[in-house]
């Protein structure tokens, strides 16, 4: 069996004297979405925040691709390929469309792949090519997801760790960003964990999902199988 891609090994974590994650455990492997289910202060967010350097394990080992990456800072994990679209976006307001998207790419030496790869970023996003000069804060809610998410593919990223891309989008949008989730893995390969509270679009467009709770980690399975199970109906279907 081969070494998974992502492998988070008994993880803890703590806020201060708070525990957020306890022995907390997961795999992903080469070309999968998975995604990481749970209410809401269940440690997702600290889950994705220890994968990327924000914070530091305090027990466990995060393996990235056969290499420990867990005492790495976070700049070096980003040029060893994992790239975090943060929760609320998070794009430099005051900056154009352009140069949040060339900010992406700011580990990078290759200037006319950059351009390149901006082109394409724009055609995936079309939006992004309208506003193209337009000062980041003027965008929607809508089109600012959609702006974190190319920002986070300028950096040619072998994979993408989303955290609630749906926060505050209307139901149209949602779809249209979970369109372009299927098409970045499909199309390009990248390798997703996905924090989603909208848990019945999460086990749509991903293989298999981990559920949290109270920071540790209560159930996993092939997401088809989760749908159907009585008890995550309950509680992340409204079912």
């Amino acid at each position: 069996m081969s070494e998974p891609f992502l492998s988070v090994e008994s993880v803890s974590a703590s806020y201060g004297n708070i525990s957020a994650l306890h022995e907390v455990s997961l795999e992903v492997a080469t070309g999968e979405i998975v995604a990481l289910l749970g209410a809401n202060g269940a440690g997702k967010s600290t889950t994705l925040n220890v994968i990327s350097g924000l914070v530091r394990a305090t027990h466990g080992h995060v393996r990235f691709d056969g290499e420990a990456v867990d005492r790495l800072s976070a700049d070096h994990i980003v040029q060893r390929g994992i790239i975090q679209v943060l929760e609320g976006r998070e794009i430099f307001r005051d900056m154009s469309v352009r140069e949040n998207l060339e900010m992406g790419a700011y580990t990078r030496k290759d200037r006319a792949a950059v351009a390149a790869d901006l082109d394409a970023m724009c055609d995936i996003f079309p939006r992004l090519r309208e506003r193209i000069g337009q000062r980041a804060a003027t965008l929607s809610g809508g089109e600012q997801q959609m702006l974190a998410t190319a920002r986070a593919m300028m950096a040619r990223p072998r994979m993408i760790l989303m955290d609630e891309p749906s926060m505050g989008l209307a139901p149209l949008v949602v779809e249209q960003i979970f369109d372009t989730v299927r098409t970045l893995n499909r199309e390009q390969g990248i390798t997703i964990l996905l924090v989603e509270q909208n848990a019945k679009l999460a086990l749509s467009v991903s293989s298999r999902a981990y559920i949290l709770e109270n920071g540790e980690m209560v159930l996993n399975g092939a997401s088809a199988d989760l749908k159907d199970d009585e008890a995550v109906r309950r509680a992340y279907l409204g079912a």
